[in-house]
C-alpha cells in the first residue's frame, strides 16, 4: 500500500517528528491539531470556543490540502484538559459538520502540547 504525506501551509508546522497527515489508500489520518495559528505561531487561547474553532480550522486546512472536507471525516478524537468545557467544545465542533456526524470519543487528559486546552485528530475517507 502506498502512503503519501499531506501537508498544508495553512496549518501550523508540526512541533515534533510527525506529519500533518498521512494518506494511506483512500484513508487520511490527520495528526492531532491544537489552536496554533499557522501565520503567527501564536496559540489562540482567548476562550475555549475560539480555541476549538482554530483547531477545527487547522483540521479543515489539512483536509482541503488532501482534496477533502468535513463530509469525508469518519472518526474524530477530542482530547481536552477539562470536561467541564465539553458543551462549548461540542457546540463549536458541531458547526463544522452538516450531516452524518463521524464516530467520536472525547477524553479528558492532564496536559496537552503547548498547554492547549483542546486537541482534535480525525480520520477521513475519500
Amino acid at each position: 500500500m502506498e502512503k503519501k504525506i499531506i501537508t498544508s501551509a495553512n496549518a501550523p508546522t508540526p512541533i515534533g517528528p510527525y506529519s500533518h497527515s498521512v494518506l494511506a489508500g483512500n484513508t487520511l489520518y490527520i495528526s492531532g491539531q491544537v489552536a496554533k495559528d499557522a501565520a503567527t505561531g501564536e496559540m489562540i487561547q482567548t476562550d475555549i470556543k475560539a480555541e476549538t474553532a482554530k483547531v477545527m480550522q487547522n483540521l479543515k486546512a489539512i483536509l482541503l490540502a488532501a482534496k477533502m472536507d468535513f463530509s469525508n471525516v469518519v472518526k474524530a478524537t477530542i482530547y481536552c484538559t477539562n470536561l467541564g468545557d465539553f458543551a462549548d467544545i461540542n457546540e463549536v465542533y458541531g458547526t463544522f459538520f452538516t450531516t452524518d456526524f463521524p464516530a467520536r470519543e472525547t477524553v479528558q487528559v492532564v496536559k496537552l502540547p503547548l498547554n492547549a486546552n483542546v486537541e482534535i485528530s480525525v480520520v477521513a475517507v475519500k
